[in-house]
């Protein structure tokens, strides 16, 4: 049935050719008969005409006896009626075998891309003159007695320049001219080898070696074999070497003509095949075919005997197994057979046991040109290293060398899973340079067993070395097919033992992302694995600082571990007022399946490169920097310029958190400086701010007894002495109010710890302000200073005996200053009730939105009961009439376990929350710590206070004998009516 297009086809020819309309009209025909139907539709009636009659041209034109007509050409429309992208290779030549593959093996080995590719056999009729007059489909249209010719029409990626088009049509009349020798030598060939089988069967050879080799040359010449080129050459032995030297005009079929290398010398190996008990040489030839398949020539050597037996030559033989010699049953195939054979009886395997079916499917899988080529001992070594993989699966290296020490044989095999390009070109060039190779070429197989195969053939420069050392190359073969995540397996086996390394592996090696495994060594995996199975909701955060061992000076990068990912203007904040340099940020979603249970998890590491002070040694403050930055992430210590401290002192977040409670202490104070300058002032002089700190633990620090007055003194001198050179008196004020707030500090919870063992969230320091500069008046006996992430607050106490209530105050920025002025108006008001008073009061630094009333007042009532804590922290008790000190505090006054509260403004209804704080501490005054309450009185309803001041009024009265309840009198009140006193 022709195809719409060719119908359409026939007709713009017989009505656009003229005179030659019905010979052209046959000829385009079957010009496209076989072609691509897609391919014609595409390109049009007017076009294809063009094409067809191009190529009648040709084949009408003079060509030499037995050569080729070859026009390799740009198209265009003056002469040849149509235009293209592409190149056009137009040829006409004798009918014979591999045409066709052998010009598309030329276009495609010089880097061009064949588009298209027309040839179609046809029976051609000539005048006497040599024209072309007809011509028809050879398949079914052919004159018997017509010459078949074909017909190969190219379209192949552009030609540009002319003399690369010329250079074209020459390596095609040379690439066809060895079709035409193959082809003529096709039977001369075969005879030569006959010739041999029969010659050879008288051969000295051992019986069986000899039976095997003259039914190998049966069986190639039985259609195994395609005979490309042969080839005599004579043995020539001298005392130093041996060398094989060609016969003149003994050369056939792509070996006719002129000898390129009439004499070789033969290396060891090769010299060892003329002495030994074998007939035939199987290896490589040196030069890929030019005909039939892009392959390298494989090359047949048939020991030539005089009639005393003696080697005196070799018959050579080049050429290609056909596809029916790649797939012949193992046992059908002289010589193979018997090696397989041989293979089988060293492996020792009982027959039809699994292990010999394992040893045989491993031979038939064998690359079949090794089996051809390989002797029988290496075949046995490598097929019996095969059949072992089988039970220790890893990568393995079998490695065979050319007689001629041309090449070299590879074959790798690696686990499965684990190969892909990348692996297989790393190989490749790890044998390359090993090898010294020149080339390379590869074969991958991948079936259903555990284990792939990559069968390499590395041909050397000039020759194979010797001394290769196949266990290092095996080595680092296997070094390059080990996978980060094996890698990183291995790393953690070897660092936390087999179980819970194989739990972290499971978890882990497979968890990191490509990313990931690009930046960082399989170590860094194992410890960052680590790391994140340590997280979890409750510790949702690590972190590590370390230095890469490229980094510049002053540049080390930072880990940030966590469950959800962390936004960069969150973490640059904490970074940089610790006095880091953030300059990048490298995010990694680090994703397991096999989290507890069996869920999936997701983890993220973001690794910040940082630039910090020059100078920085990562020893000296990694530990401290990295709790720093967790203790400010969580909240457990703010995050201000004061935690730059870290970079230039040996001072910890706990430290650093002393000097801020102060700061904060001298802001409630009416301290001239800003919180910034007293950050910056401390920072500036580093050292001052480090002495300042050790004389902190040296007058508190519990266990350290001896010596604390001497060491206090010395500390207080080194302290002058640095405070000499300060040249800013505003910076000498700040480091002097520092130095005399630590020597008017009486106590401190800051050694206390929580029952989890780790230090209070919050500090509290019993201050005589009387010994403090710039404390306003009144100055109260005692202070209690309490200072967290949390709340601020403090207890001014006017004496030693004293009461009043703890206020919930809403100014912060001066809420002492309000505390004052309660207390002071409290002193005289209540001077005749108790001659000294106490007031307290606190603030919120993380409150709730006041729209939220429960979680206020939840807070509200937190940061009440951390008050009270802080106060009864560095308060004595009383335990059956002996005072006895609050633990882990050193005191710097005298017994002092009188501490009472009262309610006040916010607190009105907390007494019960007290007297619940003072039971936990086991406070000598139990329910009576805080006044009213549920067991307690509550003055205000009962009128207590005005009821005193009516019994006062009787008495007055009774002593001027008048009787209140009969006589009338007149009352005049002076004061403040919303007070406590004149209120009731």
């Amino acid at each position: 049935m022709i195809h719409p297009a060719l119908t359409e086809l026939l007709t713009y020819t017989q009505e656009h050719a003229g005179p030659a309309a019905d010979r052209l009209a046959d000829f385009v025909l079957a010009y496209f008969e076989s072609a691509d139907p897609d391919e014609i539709q595409a390109r049009g009636p007017a076009t294809l005409f063009a094409i067809a009659n191009a190529h009648w041209r040709l084949a009408d034109s003079p060509c030499a006896p037995q050569g080729a007509r070859i026009r390799v050409f740009n198209p265009t429309l003056a002469e040849d009626g149509y235009v293209s992208e592409h190149t056009a290779i137009q040829i006409v030549h004798d009918d014979m075998p591999f045409l066709v593959d052998s010009v598309t093996m030329a276009v495609n080995r010089s880097g061009r891309t064949a588009h298209w590719i027309v040839h179609p056999l046809l029976s051609v009729q000539r005048d006497q003159q040599g024209h072309l007059i007809k011509t028809a489909n050879a398949a079914h249209n052919g004159e018997p007695a017509s010459p078949m010719a074909s017909f190969i029409l190219v379209e192949c990626d552009r030609i540009v320049s002319e003399a690369d088009r010329a250079a074209m049509a020459s390596e095609l009349a040379r690439i066809l001219g060895d079709v035409r020798a193959a082809v003529q030598d096709w039977r001369p060939m075969l005879s030569r080898l006959q010739a041999l089988a029969d010659a050879s069967a008288q051969s000295p050879l051992s019986s069986v070696n000899q039976q095997e080799g003259v039914e190998f040359l049966r069986w190639l010449e039985a259609k195994h074999f395609t005979f490309l080129g042969a080839r005599d050459y004579r043995v020539v032995r001298d005392v130093d070497a041996v060398t094989l030297v060609a016969i003149p005009e003994s050369g056939l079929g792509v070996l006719r003509g002129e000898v390129h290398t009439p004499v070789s010398e033969l290396p060891a190996d090769a010299v060892a095949f003329l002495d030994s008990d074998q007939l035939v040489l199987i290896t490589k030839a040196m030069t890929r075919a030019t005909v039939h398949r892009p392959a390298w020539l494989d090359y047949i050597g048939v020991k030539r005997f005089d009639a005393a037996g003696q080697v005196v030559g070799e018959a050579r033989f080049l050429g290609l197994y056909t596809s029916t010699a790649y797939s012949a049953p193992v046992s059908d195939i002289p010589q193979v057979r018997r090696r397989a054979a041989e293979v089988t009886a060293a492996a020792g395997v009982v027959p039809d046991s699994h292990a010999a079916k394992s040893l045989q499917s491993i031979l038939d899988a064998y690359p079949r040109d090794e089996l051809f080529q390989t002797d029988a001992a290496t075949l046995a070594e490598h097929a019996i290293g095969i059949l072992r993989l089988q039970e220790r699966q890893r990568t393995r290296v079998f490695l065979r060398n050319d007689p001629f020490g041309r090449f070299t044989s590879v074959q790798v095999f690696v686990p499965r899973d684990r190969y892909n390009t990348e692996l297989r070109v790393k190989i490749g060039q790890e044998l390359t340079s090993a090898l010294d190779g020149q080339s390379i070429e590869f074969t991958p197989m991948l079936t259903d067993s555990p284990m792939a195969r990559i069968h390499y053939l590395v041909r050397a420069k000039e020759q194979v070395p010797k001394d290769l050392d196949l266990r290092t190359l095996e080595s680092r073969i296997a070094r390059l097919a080990q996978r980060w995540e094996d890698d990183c397996t291995q790393e953690l086996l070897h660092t936390h033992g087999e179980g819970a390394g194989l739990t972290l592996a499971h978890r882990f090696a497979n968890a990191f992302p490509t990313a990931y495994r690009e930046d960082f060594s399989t170590q860094a995996g194992a410890e960052d694995g680590q790391a994140l199975a340590a997280l979890t909701t409750s510790s949702p955060l690590a972190v590590k600082l370390y230095r890469p061992l490229d980094a510049a000076a002053g540049l080390l990068r930072f880990k940030i571990y966590t469950i959800s990912k962390v936004a960069l203007s969150d973490s640059l904040p904490v970074l940089e007022r610790m006095g880091a340099r953030v300059l990048d940020e490298q995010p990694y979603r680090v994703s397991s399946g096999h989290g507890h249970g069996g869920e999936s998890e997701v983890f993220w590491i973001h690794d910040l490169g940082l630039q910090l002070p020059t100078g920085t040694e990562l020893s000296v403050i990694k530990s401290r920097f990295e709790e720093l930055f967790v203790q400010a992430w969580k909240g457990e210590v703010e995050s201000d310029d004061l935690n730059k401290l870290v970079l230039n002192t040996s001072l910890d977040a706990r430290a650093i958190a002393v000097l801020r409670a102060y700061t904060r202490y001298f802001k409630q104070l009416g301290f001239a400086f800003s919180q910034s300058y007293i950050e910056a002032t401390l920072y500036k002089n580093a050292l001052i701010s480090q002495e300042i700190s050790a004389l902190f633990e040296v007058r508190f620090d519990p266990s350290r007894e001896a010596d604390r007055s001497d060491v206090q003194q010395r500390i207080g001198q080194r302290i002058e002495a640095l405070l000499s050179g300060v040249a800013s008196l505003d910076e000498d004020r700040i480091l002097r109010q520092f130095y005399a707030s630590v020597m008017a500090t009486l106590r401190t919870n800051a050694w206390q710890t929580t029952q989890a063992g780790v230090g209070k969230p919050y500090l509290s320091f019993k201050l005589n302000p009387r010994e403090l500069p710039g404390v306003p008046e009144p100055k109260p006996l005692f202070e209690i200073w309490v200072c967290s992430p949390r709340v601020e607050a403090l207890h001014l106490r006017l004496g030693k005996v004293a009461r009043g209530g703890l206020r919930w105050s809403d100014r912060p920025e001066d809420f002492r200053t309000e505390i004052l002025g309660l207390v002071k108006a409290q002193h005289v008001k209540n001077t005749v009730i108790v001659p000294v008073g106490s007031k307290g009061g606190f603030v919120l630094k993380k409150a709730p939105p006041a729209s939220d009333r429960d979680a206020y007042r939840a807070e509200g009532i937190a940061c009440y009961k951390l008050l009270l804590s802080g106060m009864l922290d560095v308060t004595d008790n009383l335990v059956q009439g002996q005072v006895v000190p609050p633990t882990k505090v050193v005191r710097h006054d005298p017994d002092d376990p009188y501490l009472v509260v009262a309610a006040d403004k916010g607190t009105a209804s907390f007494s019960d929350i007290a007297n619940s704080v003072s039971a936990e501490y086991g406070y000598w005054l139990g329910d009576a710590f805080a006044s009213g309450g549920s067991v307690g009185y509550d003055h205000k309803k009962m009128g207590i206070t005005a009821r005193g001041a009516w019994e006062s009024v009787k008495r007055h009265f009774r002593a001027l004998s008048v009787n209140t309840q009969t006589t009338p009198f007149t009352v005049v009140g002076i004061g403040d009516m919303s007070g406590d006193v004149f209120g009731n």
